[in-house]
């Protein structure tokens, strides 16, 4: 088979070897020497399994009529039978769609052959099993009692006719596929069906004995039992006349649907889904900005067995007011996205038996918040597409029953980017609008890809919940700006990844559609607020990068969503205080930044912060703390709030403890002081907190491959990779012609083919005569090791004592001693 697959190969044009590399790029991945080893490549189980991965269930179903109405002698059908079995009664369709489908199969190279000799590549019964259409093997390859039954088909119904409802029922269930079953061994030793009179009465369950319906099955030669099964169990198999016999309200092949199944829920209007997205958008973009908020402030220590703890993740899901799912999604799309690492501590920071690396925000963070909303996110779902992991496994158990923790090795899956796609792609078939049930989408992803979606429904069901939780879908259904996307996405996989020579890449200055869509659903930043006389700040909208950071100083956040509401307190405002603003800087701030009149209790209440700010001042003594004010000392010395600080009075206006600066500073304010560190010389110390990051990474996009999608190859490089199979081919060719021509010189050699040089200076001459007319030679020589060998090159030159030649096949130079070449003959 694969010799003449080999030669029908040859015989391609070089566009139609493109096309069929273009379909099957594993081929040419590395480029195969010649026609025969790309024809075992094709015919190979992997490969094989690769193309059948791609196809949908009425192909596969096509392939099987092939496999199906094939000869047993000549292992060979036509496209005439094919079209009998697949368009005759019950099936609807046109024969047009079912010859479009074999073409398709033929162009894989999975039935190749002309209209009347189509056969099957060797790989794909294996990889497809021995039940084609879930149909058994026919009965007289079974056993001969059942071979004989089916032989007589009135007889073969009579017994049919005859079977209890019992046994009915489980010859409909082997019709429907597959066919084999596993029953006890003791199934087969009770009482068949029908002899009920040999039992006695079951007094424990009440009413008459029953006999056993696949015993009766087994007598009859409905089933045939096959062999030994899983634990001492038996295997019994129902032939495939019997099975078609079963299937002639359904059809040979069984169900066969032409197009995907048809989609019942009903469609909401475009403008309510992008308007549902856009919402949900801004409310991921807002999470993903607490969790990583969150992480800087108190970074959860790395496991040994890599990734966060469980209670570490419950700690960040309450803190940030999400379920512990969505908290391990967006950590996950965070890593993903090259906004979270791990950082190893300094040694000094490193306690005994204390954890060695934390997970915080990179350096990559700061430059992310300072960007539009909509940038934000299409980093962040564009990370999502193509990370390798399924975050809906964080909290489950694996194999060894441990629980399995966010940003841990076991969360990684190869088929997640390839699930997504998938089921976005089901999402993104239907109109604009269009919505589908989560159970409507399982059936069109399993007729759509059924070898891949093979016990991955609940994988397929996190998609369309972590679609929604992102804001890619909106009232069930793909929003515009998704579509976009995910038409990017597909126009970026077909299109070959340009680089430079220095390997930087080139780099879009235009902006997506899918952006451009998004912001103009989202409303436009804005950079002021609103303040209520209860001291409660109303920001109309996003605010600006700009303003967030202030917002996140001066006040403290009560409600999130389109328009947030913070509110100035006490706390607030002494924070503002100790990171460098005056109270002057507060009010112009306030004036500034209000579209409302500044309430008279703001301005109080910074004022009055602001003359009570440093009233304290704490050093390093330990830790010590002075005032001018002797009243406010002895308050503090005074308060039993403060009695675990350990104060004492050294001076009336000074108190000192043995705790360390930050104990003394976090003490007194959450008893309601506002102390002020100072340095050596008593100047006050006001600098903002400075962040720590870990090294900046770049986002998973442009780092992961997705081992289960396809190489791209663009269309010059295809028929590059034509150009060089073929070029390999005929070299192969040649050597193969050659093989009689050249004989190594040997001792006691006499029988020279006619017209090879018999002695040493002959092949030099013809060697030489090569170099003057660049032509090829095949060159015979004794190798390092002894043994003879002979290669087809192009001499270039030849000096001191050497030949130097390059090989056509590989383009690489090769030197020859001339004292261990034997022969050397033109290449005609």
């Amino acid at each position: 088979m694969s010799t003449s697959l080999a030669d029908h190969l040859r015989t391609l044009p070089d566009e139609s070897l493109a096309d069929l590399l273009r379909l099957r790029p594993d081929l040419v991945v590395p480029v195969p020497a010649d026609f025969a080893a790309l024809a075992l490549r094709a015919q190979s189980r992997a490969s094989v399994a690769r193309a059948l991965d791609r196809l949908d269930q009425f192909h596969l179903l096509v392939l099987d009529a092939v496999r199906l109405t094939r000869d047993p002698r000549t292992h060979t059908t036509s496209v005439r039978t094919v079209l009998e079995i697949a368009t005759g009664k019950p099936y609807r369709i046109e024969s047009a769609t079912v010859r479009a489908a074999l073409e398709r199969l033929r162009a894989l190279l999975l039935v190749p052959g002309p209209d009347g000799e189509l056969r099957v590549a060797p790989g794909a019964d294996e990889v497809c099993g021995p039940y084609p259409a879930g149909l058994g093997r026919p009965a007289a390859d079974l056993d001969a009692t059942a071979g004989a039954l089916c032989a007589d088909a009135p007889r073969l119904r009579r017994t049919l006719l005859a079977a209890a409802p019992s046994a009915r029922a489980i010859l409909d269930r082997l019709a429907a596929g597959p066919p084999v079953g596993t029953l006890p061994t003791a199934a087969l030793r009770a009482v068949p069906a029908g002899s009920e009179a040999d039992l006695p009465a079951d007094l424990t369950n009440g009413g008459s004995p029953t006999g056993s319906p696949v015993r009766w099955l087994v007598d009859h030669g409905l089933l045939v039992a096959i062999g030994a099964g899983e634990n001492g169990g038996t295997l019994v198999e129902l032939p495939r006349e019997l099975g078609l016999l079963l299937r002639r309200d359904t059809g040979p092949l069984g169900p066969l649907e032409p197009a995907p199944p048809p989609v019942l829920s009903p469609a909401r209007e475009p403008k309510a889904v992008d308007s549902a997205g856009a919402g949900q958008v801004m409310e991921a973009v807002r999470h993903a900005e607490a969790v990583l908020e969150n992480l800087a402030t108190d970074p959860p220590a790395v496991l040994r067995s890599g990734g966060i703890g469980i209670r570490d993740l419950r700690r960040l899901a309450r803190d940030t007011g999400l379920d512990e799912g969505s908290a391990a999604l967006l950590l996950e799309i965070c890593q993903a996205a090259g906004l979270v690492a791990e950082v190893e501590l300094h040694q000094a920071m490193v306690t005994r038996g204390g954890p060695e690396l934390q997970v915080m925000p990179t350096a990559g963070y700061e430059l992310w918040r300072g960007l539009s909303m909509a940038r934000r996110w299409d980093q962040l779902i564009r990370a999502w597409l193509v990370m390798p992991r399924q975050a809906g496994l964080v909290g489950h158990r694996d194999e060894r029953d441990r629980l399995i923790t966010p940003l841990s090795p076991e969360v990684e899956r190869a088929g997640a980017p390839s699930a997504r796609r998938t089921v976005l792609t089901v999402l993104a078939e239907l109109a604009p609008g269009g919505t589908a049930s989560a159970e409507e989408v399982l059936r069109r992803v399993e007729w759509a890809a059924p070898r891949r979606s093979r016990h991955r429904a609940a994988m397929h069901r996190e998609v369309l919940a972590e679609a929604a939780t992102l804001g890619l879908t909106g009232l069930g259904a793909l929003t515009s700006y998704g579509r976009l996307l995910l038409a990017e996405e597909v126009a970026a996989a077909d299109t070959e990844p340009r680089e430079d020579p220095l390997g930087r890449g080139f780099f879009d200055e235009g902006e997506a559609g899918s952006l451009q869509a998004l912001d103009a659903l989202l409303p436009a930043p804005v950079d002021h607020f609103l303040i209520q006389a209860d001291l409660s700040v109303v920001v109309p909208g996003p605010p600006e990068p700009d303003l967030a950071a202030e917002l996140e100083t001066i006040a403290e956040r009560e409600s999130a969503g389109g328009a947030s509401v913070h509110r100035v307190t006490t706390a607030s405002v002494r924070r503002a205080l100790d990171t460098g603003y005056t109270a002057q800087d507060l009010h112009e701030l306030f004036a500034r930044r209000s579209r409302t009149p500044i309430p008279q209790g703001l301005t109080y209440l910074i004022d009055d912060m602001a003359r009570r700010h440093g009233g304290l001042r704490v050093g390093s003594a330990g830790t010590y703390v002075r005032s001018d004010d002797e009243a406010l000392l002895t308050e503090v010395l005074a308060d039993r709030r403060l009695e675990s600080l350990a104060l004492r009075r050294l001076a009336p206006t000074v108190l000192v403890t043995p705790l360390q600066l930050h104990r003394m500073l976090t003490g007194l304010r959450e008893a309601g002081y506002a102390p002020v560190q100072e340095d050596a010389g008593g100047a006050a110390v006001l600098v903002r907190p400075k962040a720590r990051r870990a090294p900046a990474r770049g986002p998973v996009a442009g780092r992961v491959v997705d081992p289960l999608a396809a190489p791209r190859l663009s269309r010059p490089r295809l028929l590059g990779a034509v150009e060089q199979i073929r070029r390999g081919d005929a070299v192969t060719q040649a050597a193969r012609r050659a093989k009689e021509k050249i004989t190594p010189k040997r001792t006691g050699d006499t029988d020279l083919p006619a017209g090879a040089p018999t002695n040493h200076a002959e092949a030099l001459a013809v060697l030489q005569q090569a170099i003057r007319d660049k032509a090829l030679v095949w060159v015979g020589y004794v190798d390092a090791h002894g043994a003879t060998a002979s290669r087809l090159v192009r001499p270039v030159s030849i000096g001191a004592g050497y030949l130097r030649a390059e090989d056509e096949r590989t383009e690489m130079l090769h030197t020859f001693a001339l004292s261990r070449i034997t022969t050397a003959v033109p290449d005609r």
